[in-house]
């Protein structure tokens, strides 16, 4: 990929992502679109197919496969997207367990056949930095996959990638939860002061999945985090908050911000395809449609593109 050594991915540092230069970027010009996807998680089709997800999955080549075709098919569009997102769950291992870096290094090297003119971002999951993450793991996390939270701009847009692992169980590194906090509040605030074209949060563990008023579980932040969220981000002017984690496709909204939830290119708990979600961005909205990946792999999706690209 260009720009980097050949053994690396592009990744976020100092709080940024190197490939748009925000200089550049700050100025609306016109619609485009990038690709949003989430829980490759290598590993966890067969943990989860032996019933063992916390111990299982030493075997990952269908999840392999599954992530090469997406590659595949978002090379082939045309125009291409802006960007690719991952919103988490790279990989299955968790922090300490076996197969993790191995898992690692496979997913690296399917990702680096992604075409050079599509940038990647990636958002750190739970199985990223464990359920209840540390100083050690977000550490190990940053030195694989760069900075576990970041902003950039895109056109115009105003891109926010945030670590939902510290607003899900910061218990054993609460000053990394605060600087996020603080950092955050300085974000917001920008966006708000520059009045961007749109502002967008990607995080991994999505606020909500239909209500936002719903009980809290396991694929969702608890009700006081999620609220004090969805506020700062009403007032900043957030439109849309992309997750995945959920496994499913599933959304919602919160006066005028959309939950939206993707399902993941591996391992499938509803009924849904393994797929991706093309994003649209207009001067005055954000749309979406999720694609399964044999959907995305065929040409006649550029018309869809196009259409979501000439939407009012």
């Amino acid at each position: 990929m260009a720009g980097q050594e050949q053994e690396e991915l592009l990744k976020a540092r100092n709080r940024t992502l190197s490939a748009f230069r925000e200089d550049a970027e700050q100025e609306w010009r016109a619609p485009f679109y990038f690709i949003q996807g989430a829980d490759p998680q290598f590993g966890l089709m067969k943990a989860y197919s032996i019933g063992d997800c916390d111990h299982g999955g030493d075997e990952w080549e269908e999840e392999l496969k599954l992530t090469q075709q997406a590659v595949q098919a978002i090379n082939q569009l045309n125009p291409k997207p802006k960007f690719f997102v991952l919103c988490g769950d790279l990989i299955h291992g968790m922090p300490g367990t076996p197969w993790r870096e191995a898992q690692i290094q496979d997913l690296k090297s399917t990702l680096k056949s992604v075409n050079s003119d599509i940038p990647l971002v990636f958002v750190s999951g739970n199985h990223d930095l464990g359920n209840t993450p540390t100083p050690e793991t977000i550490e190990d996390y940053c030195q694989k996959w760069g900075d576990d939270y970041f902003s950039f701009w895109v056109g115009g847009v105003f891109f926010l990638v945030l670590n939902s692992q510290l607003y899900f169980d910061a218990s054993k590194c609460l000053e990394l939860k605060q600087a996020q906090d603080e950092w955050l509040q300085q974000q917001l605030a920008m966006a708000e002061a520059r009045k961007c074209r749109h502002a967008v949060v990607f995080q991994h563990i999505p606020l909500f999945l239909r209500e936002p008023d719903e009980d809290h579980d396991y694929f969702n932040l608890e009700k006081s985090i999620r609220h004090e969220l969805l506020e700062k981000f009403r007032k900043a002017g957030v439109k849309a908050v992309f997750s995945g984690h959920y496994h499913r496709n599933a959304g919602g909204s919160y006066k005028n911000i959309e939950m939206v939830i993707s399902s993941a290119i591996g391992c499938q708990l509803g009924e849904d395809t393994h797929g991706l979600r093309v994003v649209a961005v207009t001067p005055e909205k954000i749309v979406h449609k999720y694609y399964s990946l044999n959907e995305l792999s065929n040409r006649e999706v550029e018309k869809d593109i196009a259409a979501l690209l000439n939407q009012n």
